[in-house]
């Protein structure tokens, strides 16, 4: 119903910058939540932030002033625009999308590697 297509993954040295982009299709209401999760190896899932169509963000603590999330709506795309990475922020990134209407389910992206490295 909805298919996330993510794009921008790669291989970056420290202090380096990448835009990670999600193109969303399908059953999307006007009123949604888009962000990004992010999963090293050895380790759970966590958020990196979310963004809402109304324009509103939640960023993990480990990112903020580093990363920002923007949407462009009429192109149903969220952004990660990532600077001054470290080798920490080394994991593979999924998109996630969910309508913001009780009872919506959650879809996700096919994951992009992010690796930060010298």
């Amino acid at each position: 119903q909805v298919q996330l297509v993510e794009s921008g993954g790669g291989l970056v040295q420290p202090g380096g910058s990448l835009r990670l982009s999600c193109a969303a299709s399908g059953s999307i209401f006007r009123m949604n939540l888009m962000g990004w999760y992010r999963q090293a190896p050895g380790k759970q899932r966590e958020l990196v932030a979310t963004m809402s169509s109304g324009g509103g963000t939640n960023y993990a603590d480990s990112v903020k002033g580093r990363f920002t999330i923007f949407r462009d709506n009429a192109k149903n795309t969220v952004y990660l625009q990532m600077n001054s990475l470290a080798l920490e922020d080394t994991a593979i990134y999924y998109c996630n999308f969910r309508n913001s209407l009780s009872g919506s389910q959650t879809y996700w992206g096919q994951g992009t590697q992010v690796t930060v490295s010298s």
